[in-house]
């Protein structure tokens, strides 16, 4: 028989030994109608009376009020050590806010590009860099081209000829091989072909690219420059797939940059593209912004907020309550007077740092949001029952004992294929162990689906014919990692 003097605060080690009593019914709960016995590591295995499992462990009882056997009585004293705290399931408006991040991009209703609409010479750039500031109709360059050329000579002889028709068709040519209305217009006046042409801007902007330079050959095929309006701006945000649903045209949406914090930039869900990245597994969403000042720079990263309207009547609990273990969903209920319980939920969306309840509680149930995880552990165990009370109550009764632990460790490798898990973890104290990394089996039926290599993880041990095996694994929540 182990008797324990101390339990540790939950931090960055948390190990112990758990002691499974005979007398697995606690005293306030003799009174109660047993409907059936149950093995606690298998709830179909049932019994019309006590006895062992098939693993040797004691069975426990089902009442007929429902309860399952499963709560836990914790001592004030030990309830302090393990740092519980609790919140309670309330009955509200849950906000489907989505948290992303995007990026800054030119708005392409405000793009120009420069093209040619014949081959030609560069022969003189009045514009020298990327990011130089232009005004509509600035001259941008002069192009010499042979059949520009030719095209204001076929013009001239319409005009001096005055035949009508060969007058149109060679303006019309003109106008089809870019050359703009005012230089077509001093051509009629003074009737000489000039040997270069002016290209101008279309808009006011930056220009965005300018991959040319004096003396190139240009075909039509080539861009000569890009211009953008910074007036306004895209946004582009990623979305998750499970909350594409959640986002629709016309929501609002907020903006902050970290070079400007304590700003926002308010805005509205302008686009929402039609696909998901293969890749990412996200959908993009396009916000538009003014942006008269031009604080909104193109490829700034940017924190978004999208608010994708209410949901009401709605139970809500803190995300970190929620245990989450690839095959269900848990809680664990505040029962009172140092009662907890572990329960089955249905979770619906998630917001921030809420998470809806579909099943499972109602409003009112207190949760426990902070050392969960080893009340979670020994509620399914079915293990101490009736103790876990103030150690200096002990008094040393003889126990049946089955030798099991709990550690801290960080995900190596998942071998699927062989049931194992290979886990680098710390000292574990209750086994004699120091901190390694190894192979462990895994229970049968554990599912891994929400773990991955890398992943800090609290996880229990249990020993068996063969060795020690992984029963539970869950994920290192961030408040149970700080000392």
């Amino acid at each position: 028989m182990k008797i324990f003097k101390h339990l540790p605060v939950i931090g960055l080690s948390l190990t112990f030994v758990i002691a499974l009593p005979q007398a697995l019914v606690a005293q306030q709960e003799d009174e109660k109608e047993v409907l059936y016995w149950v093995a606690p590591m298998d709830p179909n295995y049932r019994r019309d009376k006590p006895g062992k499992s098939p693993m040797g462990m004691e069975l426990i009882p089902v009442y007929a009020d429902g309860g399952d056997g499963s709560s836990i009585t914790i001592s004030p004293a030990v309830v302090q050590n393990l740092g519980v705290r609790t919140a309670e399931a309330e009955l509200t408006r849950l906000w489907r806010g989505i948290d992303t991040v995007g990026y800054v991009d030119f708005d392409e209703s405000k793009l120009s590009h420069v093209h040619l609409r014949t081959d030609g010479w560069i022969e003189k750039l009045y514009v020298t860099s990327e990011g130089e500031r232009v005004k509509k109709n600035q001259r941008l360059l002069d192009i010499y081209s042979p059949e520009l050329v030719n095209a204001q000579e076929e013009y001239i002889q319409a005009l001096n000829i005055n035949n009508k028709s060969m007058l149109q068709a060679s303006r019309d040519r003109l106008i089809a091989l870019g050359i703009p209305p005012n230089q077509i217009k001093r051509l009629k006046k003074t009737r000489r072909a000039r040997q270069t042409i002016a290209i101008y801007a279309s808009q006011d902007g930056v220009v965005s690219t300018l991959p040319v330079r004096e003396g190139m050959y240009i075909k039509p095929a080539i861009r000569i420059m890009s211009l953008a309006d910074l007036s306004s701006v895209w946004l582009l945000a990623e979305v998750f797939e499970r909350q594409s649903d959640w986002v629709k045209v016309g929501h609002p949406a907020e903006v902050q940059l970290a070079y400007l914090p304590g700003r926002k930039w308010e805005g509205r869900v302008e686009y929402i593209y039609p696909s998901l990245d293969p890749k990412t597994r996200t959908l993009k969403v396009r916000l538009r912004f003014d942006n008269p000042d031009e604080d909104l720079k193109p490829n700034m990263y940017a924190n978004v907020k999208i608010f994708g309207g209410p949901k009401d009547d709605t139970i809500v609990i803190p995300v970190e309550a929620l245990i989450r273990t690839g095959r269900e969903e848990r809680v664990v209920l505040a029962l009172g007077e140092g009662r907890f319980a572990s329960q089955k939920v249905t979770s619906g969306i998630e917001s921030g740092d809420w998470v809806e309840i579909l099943d499972g509680i109602a409003a009112g149930d207190k949760v426990v949001v902070s050392g969960q995880f080893l009340i979670d552990s020994e509620a399914n165990l079915k293990a101490s029952m009736a103790r876990m009370t103030d150690p200096e109550t002990d008094t040393g009764e003889s126990m049946e004992t089955a030798k099991m632990a709990t550690g801290i460790g960080e995900i190596r490798a998942i071998i699927p294929g062989e049931g194992k898990i290979n886990l680098e973890h710390e000292a574990i104290p209750a086994l004699d162990w120091p901190a390694m990394q190894m192979d462990f089996r895994l229970k049968e039926g554990l599912v891994l689906d929400d773990l991955k290599a890398g992943d800090k993880v609290e996880f229990m041990l249990m020993e068996g014919d063969d060795g020690f095996s992984i029963t539970e694994i869950h994920p290192l929540m961030e408040q149970d990692a700080q000392p």
